[in-house]
């Protein structure tokens, strides 16, 4: 599964951004997608993810209120919608794939493909 991650960019806090993210996989339906960031000098951390249809989202406290994934099978593409950002938000955000399984994994370790980054950076 290739994966295309677009959309991020330098805004002020406060600001509103849209992650996309493409699949090239004729099945996209068929995987649970998630979103995952990475600051300087720091580890990867979970943000987002969501279920092969939809029906199931999940963030990190640090961005839940202010973040939301969706998906738009049709199009293979997930999202990241992200309001009210903050400096800390700034990082390296990457979407990741995984074949669809009962339980949405919330670890990096489980996702299967990734794409490359996508910069957020968050001025004050």
């Amino acid at each position: 599964v290739q994966l295309q991650a677009s959309g991020g960019g330098l805004v002020q806090a406060g600001a509103s951004l849209r992650l996309s993210c493409a699949a090239f996989e004729r099945i996209f339906s068929r995987y649970h997608m998630g979103w995952f960031r990475q600051a300087p000098g720091k580890e990867r951390e979970f943000v987002a993810a969501i279920s092969w249809a939809g029906g199931r989202t999940y963030y990190a406290d640090s961005v839940k209120g202010r973040f939301t994934v969706s998906r738009d099978n049709a199009k293979n593409t997930v999202y990241l919608q992200m309001n009210s950002l903050k400096p800390e938000d700034t990082a390296d955000y990457y979407c990741a794939a995984t074949p669809w399984k009962n339980e949405v994994p919330l670890l990096g370790s489980s996702y299967d493909y990734w794409g490359q980054g996508t910069l957020v950076t968050v001025s004050s």
